[in-house]
């Protein structure tokens, strides 16, 4: 998980090397490191200054791609169970300070089992 080091500017190479030089200056301008990419997604990529919709869906393709993990189905209600543990840990990830640091993908996968396994009971 090197990505969660990236910083703005490594971002901007990734997208770059996506065949995106355009959008390099979105991703700076807009402080996204490896650890904001989690909610780069088509939601959110017009904020960013990424309009053109098939540039969209193969960035956000990359992106998921590269965090490992699955497109959330669109028909996906809120009263389902959260999502996978990777998701979680990634966006806990996203976050600063010292807790976020010291977050370990094992560490909080396993705290997230416990704490399912305490509601279940």
């Amino acid at each position: 998980m090197a990505f969660l080091q990236w910083s703005c500017q490594d971002v901007a190479r990734w997208i770059e090397s996506l065949g995106f030089p355009q959008y390099k200056a979105c991703f700076v301008d807009n402080f996204i490191t490896g650890r904001k990419l989690i909610y780069v997604n088509c939601t959110y990529l017009p904020r960013l200054g990424v309009t053109d919709f098939k540039d969209m869906k193969v960035i956000c393709a990359r992106v998921r791609a590269l965090l490992g993990i699955e497109d959330t189905p669109w028909s996906r209600s809120i009263a389902d169970p959260p999502a996978g543990s990777r998701v979680l840990f990634l966006e806990k990830k996203s976050r600063t300070g010292g807790r976020a640091d010291g977050l370990a993908y094992m560490r909080a996968s396993e705290r997230d089992g416990r704490h399912r396994n305490k509601k279940e009971q």
